[in-house]
């Protein structure tokens, strides 16, 4: 069952990690996360970006390819929830360049940098607000009968 009895019924889990060093073997998801309407897709991705950010400089490189693989989405679709992602405000991104064997300057890979959680908290309140003073603003119909 993957584990065994001990010491008053508990179970002991085979394979413990010895010596957790919880910032180099986790991330932390914010709790605010889930209060900005993201769908599953764009918090699995967030999630990785997360996940692969530098602790220091809030960047990370990977490939839509790459995301997709360890998210099971198509890159496309990674493409698709990185740029909701960006209009939410949760990341930026940057084009990349790198220099071939053979001297020419081809795309590389984006450069995401992780923006702080209270400005995509700021952006949904201030969007939130806008689009009730809309409905506010809309005639009211009214039956004709």
């Amino acid at each position: 069952m993957g584990g065994k009895k001990h010491e008053a019924g508990k179970l002991k889990t085979w394979g413990t990690f010895p010596g957790r060093d919880v910032k180099k073997r986790y991330f932390t998801l914010p709790n605010e996360i889930f209060t900005l309407g993201l769908d599953q897709g764009e918090i699995a991705v967030y999630a990785y970006l997360l996940f692969c950010e530098d602790r220091e400089t809030y960047q990370c490189w990977p490939s839509f390819k790459r995301i997709g693989q360890c998210t099971g989405m198509s890159p496309n679709t990674v493409r698709k929830y990185v740029h909701r992602l960006e209009e939410k405000r949760l990341i930026d991104t940057e084009k990349t360049t790198v220099q071939g064997r053979d001297g020419k300057v081809k795309n590389g890979v984006l450069l995401y940098t992780i923006r702080p959680i209270h400005e995509a908290v700021a952006y949904r309140l201030e969007q939130d607000r806008v689009g009730q003073g809309r409905a506010a603003a809309r005639p009211k119909r009214t039956s004709r009968t």
